[in-house]
């Protein structure tokens, strides 16, 4: 160990660690979860970090020689990022606002550049704006990895549907029997609400541009030369490819999370309509012999430790498991965001590891959910055909042809006989066989 000061007095440092005291001080007050930061919420603090030092530089109040060992130990760290990811050691639940992981990087990039952690890493910045802007600009940048992957899982659902657009079925409504429709018209509308979710998604994510950074302690752009903010938001577009802006008002963007809230919102949305699909496609799956059993999913893994032969909808209770973190993380996000006080909101932390956590889980799994589970799905065209045929609610497309009271006593029998209604529309010769043929296709029955 080593002996590191701070203004609240000495403290003992492990002498391999790059940070110093006010890390160490937070290692141990929050020795909570064990979580760290999410890798590239660490990469984004660094890049913030390397902009602030640039734009010092140009304007003039950082020599440059000292602003190109910032620079350099910055890059030193993205470019060998697993070498030092080590050294981000603030557990993710800490002070409020953010100010011990700020401090931790300000710490390892002044050890590396000999430079002073408070006076030049953290120069013309706060937490209080710096951690707000990492917080958009990471979402940003794992959002545009997350996107694609959502699209693959509209465009799986669409391919399916096109495979099963001859597959006709009974639909279910309340639960019980009712018109026929497709498998493929099921699974086309599974792609369309993914499609529309992901839409909804990227336009909250629009927001996540305007930055307050500048704004330092309390919005007023205090410690900072004029111009910083315009100057540190260009080295940020330069260094992301995002088209990020400053934001107008920087009292406003560093006391409010609506952007964030707003795509944590999406994000609940999307997770709530995958959770209302991923249930369907498990009913649809249930069986073999004693569900519907009208798909067949994947086999991936045995099912029971006991019960040899059990196949299970794994990746679909997966799938729900996710989602339902997602879900419960944007709880915790609504709940933090509504808990800013005046100047600041204190809860970032837990907003950050929250929003990052729930991106990544889901992006994560969607390449093996699609090719694992939705794109290997099968239809049981015999128990598709066997449902629907014998369904009473089939008896509704003849209500324009013998009407609705001579229609539900064919219902009615078929319900009561277990006959199917073709069957007793030629018993009593009430169609002709070319008139059933003609009715009974997916074409006339589903429509488009």
């Amino acid at each position: 160990m080593r002996t590191e000061r701070d203004t609240l007095g000495e403290v003992q440092v492990p002498d391999d660690a790059l940070y110093g005291a006010q890390t160490q001080r937070a290692v141990e007050n929050y020795p909570v979860s064990g979580l760290r930061e999410h890798p590239a919420f660490i990469r984004t603090f660094i890049t913030l970090k390397r902009a602030a030092a640039l734009a010092n530089a140009e304007l003039g109040v950082m020599p440059p020689e000292r602003a190109d060992r910032i620079v350099s130990a910055c890059d030193e760290i993205l470019g060998n990022f697993e070498t030092y990811r080590p050294q981000f050691v603030v557990d993710v639940f800490q002070a409020g606002a953010g100010t011990s992981f700020n401090m931790n990087c300000n710490e390892v990039i002044a050890t590396m550049a000999k430079v002073h952690p408070n006076d030049d890493v953290n120069m013309s910045q706060s937490t209080n704006d710096v951690f707000p802007t990492a917080i958009r600009i990471c979402a940003l940048l794992m959002l545009n990895e997350l996107f694609p992957r959502l699209d693959e899982l509209a465009i799986a659902f669409d391919a399916k549907g096109d495979e099963l657009a001859d597959v006709i079925k009974s639909g279910r409504t309340h639960l019980q029997d009712a018109v026929p429709v497709t498998l493929g018209q099921e699974f086309r509308a599974y792609g369309m609400t993914v499609h529309r979710a992901t839409h909804l998604l990227r336009d909250a994510a629009r927001e996540l541009r305007i930055l307050g950074i500048g704004g330092t302690a309390a919005g007023t752009g205090m410690n900072t030369p004029r111009g910083y903010r315009f100057a540190v938001v260009k080295h940020l577009r330069e260094a992301t490819g995002l088209e990020l802006e400053a934001a107008d008002d920087l009292r406003e963007a560093m006391q409010s999370l609506l952007p964030v809230v707003a795509v944590s919102s999406a994000l609940r949305t999307l997770a709530l309509e995958l959770t209302r699909i991923t249930n369907d496609l498990r009913l649809l799956a249930s069986g073999p012999l004693t569900g519907l059993a009208e798909i067949i999913l994947p086999a991936v893994q045995p099912g029971s430790s006991i019960m040899p032969g059990k196949v299970n909808p794994s990746m679909l209770e997966c799938m729900n498991q996710i989602l339902f973190h997602i879900i419960g993380a944007a709880t915790a996000i609504d709940y933090a965001s509504q808990a800013g006080q005046l100047e600041l909101n204190v809860m970032m932390p837990l907003v950050a590891f929250e929003l990052n956590f729930s991106i990544e889980i889901l992006k994560n799994y969607l390449p093996v959910f699609v090719a694992k589970c939705i794109s290997g799905i099968k239809a049981d065209r015999e128990r598709c055909e066997s449902y629907y045929v014998s369904s009473p609610s089939l008896a509704t497309v003849l209500n324009p042809i013998i009407g609705y009271a001579r229609a539900a006593e064919i219902a009615k029998e078929s319900a009561a006989t277990k006959t199917p209604i073709p069957e007793l529309l030629r018993a009593k010769k009430l169609l002709s066989d070319e008139e059933i043929a003609k009715i009974f296709t997916p074409e006339f029955l589903a429509g488009e």
